[in-house]
C-alpha cells in the first residue's frame, strides 16, 4: 500500500511503449464505490473475490504493465496466475510508507494503529510477495522515476 505500483507502472508502461492497467482501479470502476467502501459495506472476503477475477481478466486480456492491490497476491490461485510473468516487488519500510500515504484511514486495512498494522500486513505479506517476484526494488528514498529506471535495469528491459 503505498509503495507507488501505479505511479511507476504508468511510468514503465509509457517508457516500454504499452498500456497501463490497474486491478484496483478495475474493481472500482466495476463496482461504482471505492475500494474502502466495499469493504465497509461487503467486508474483505467479498472485496477478495471481486479482486481475484479482476486479476484473473487483466492477466488473461492485458498484454502491458499490470499493477495488483497489496492484497492479492494473499490468494494462491492469483500467485500461480502470475508467477511466470515478470513480477516486480516494490519494497519500502513503514517509515517510507508514513512519509508516503501518513497511513491515513481512507486505507481499510490500517484504520486503527496504522504503523502496527502495516508492520503485521507486511510480515504477513513479504515472504509471498518474494515467491513469486522476479526482482526486489526497494523504493524508499527514491522517485517515481529512479524506481522505474530500477525496474528497467532489474528486468533487463530498455525503453521503446
Amino acid at each position: 500500500m503505498g509503495v507507488g505500483k501505479s505511479t511507476v507502472g504508468e511510468l514503465l508502461a509509457e517508457w516500454l511503449g504499452c498500456a497501463f492497467r490497474d486491478t484496483d482501479a478495475d474493481i472500482v470502476a466495476a463496482q461504482g464505490r471505492s475500494i474502502a467502501d466495499i469493504f465497509v459495506d461487503d467486508g474483505e472476503p467479498a472485496f477478495r473475490e471481486l479482486e481475484r477475477q479482476a486479476v484473473r481478466a487483466a492477466v488473461a486480456e492485458h498484454t502491458g504493465v499490470l499493477a495488483l492491490g497489496g492484497g492479492a497476491i494473499l490468494d494462491e490461485s492469483t500467485r500461480a496466475l502470475v508467477a511466470p510473468h515478470p513480477v516486480v516487488y516494490l519494497s519500502m519500510d513503514v517509515e517510507e510508507a508514513v512519509k508516503r500515504t501518513g497511513l491515513n484511514t481512507a486505507r481499510p486495512l490500517l484504520a486503527v494503529n496504522p504503523r502496527r498494522q502495516w508492520r503485521e500486513l507486511m510480515e504477513a505479506r513479504r515472504h509471498l510477495y518474494t515467491e513469486v517476484a522476479r526482482v526486489v526494488v526497494p523504493t524508499d528514498d527514491r522517485t517515481p522515476e529512479e524506481v522505474a529506471r530500477a525496474v528497467l535495469d532489474a528486468l533487463e528491459l530498455k525503453e521503446a
